[in-house]
């Protein structure tokens, strides 16, 4: 089992505070849903436990060992699905695979992954954008890292390829610990094991969804519903 440790995370831009110590814990087993408003803050953190963005102050530790920013991209430990696209739209999925993996088996796990058949054919541009985050997320999470983070793998997906992604995230969790944040916070809430809010640069831990409404994140509109 693979443990992460951050504590003490600090960004600010400017005067602006947008990451006030912050602390996570996560584990081999673990997905944590990050929810909070645009621009508090959810893709910085991301960015900054990806080594792409430098914070002000952190402490990072895996399994107990203290873990520098720029160790964490060259030592394979934390992989990261953005929110925007990152595949070449001209090539068909069949030939984006082996671009990604040069093992046999791997590519075959991909490529006979529940749906990727019917799509093999098919240029990456020409994809629904539920098809392109489940293809993205297939190739992100084979990868041979501990840790997983999402930003945003629910938005704008179809029904179909949202369960497609739950039950991949289900499975990664037996071998990954998982952060994910979307503002599809049913979708988090359907398979994460913990939860947080940031607000104010501060997290929250957060136990149910009406938490979410009383800590002004939904709408009092949604209470009890």
């Amino acid at each position: 089992m693979n443990r992460l440790s951050v504590t003490g995370l600090t960004k600010s831009f400017g005067c602006i505070k947008v990451l006030d110590n912050v602390s996570l814990n996560l584990q081999t087993g673990d997905i944590l849903g990050v929810f909070g408003r645009n621009g508090c803050g959810k893709s910085t953190l991301l960015k900054i436990l990806f080594g792409t963005v430098k914070a002000n102050a952190i402490n990072m530790l895996i399994n107990n060992n203290p873990l520098k920013a720029k160790h964490i991209i060259p030592n394979g430990v934390i992989a990261y699905l953005p929110q925007d696209p990152f595949l070449p739209n001209n090539l068909k999925v069949r030939n984006v695979i082996p671009m990604y993996f040069n093992d046999g088996d791997l590519q075959d796990k991909i490529f006979f992954a529940p749906g990727i058949p019917k799509i093999a054919n098919t240029r990456v541009g020409n994809l629904s954008m539920g098809e392109l985050r489940y293809l993205e997320l297939l190739l992100v999470g084979n990868l041979n890292h501990p840790f997983l983070m999402l930003d945003e793998p629910f938005s704008m997906v179809e029904p179909l390829y949202k369960e497609r992604i739950k039950e991949f995230l289900n499975q990664l969790k037996t071998t990954k610990g998982i952060i994910v944040t979307d503002h599809y916070y049913r979708d988090i809430l359907s398979v994460s094991t913990s939860n947080i809010l940031l607000k104010d640069g501060k997290t929250i831990t957060i136990t149910t969804e009406n938490q979410l409404i009383t800590e002004g994140y939904l709408p009092e509109s949604l209470l009890n519903q």
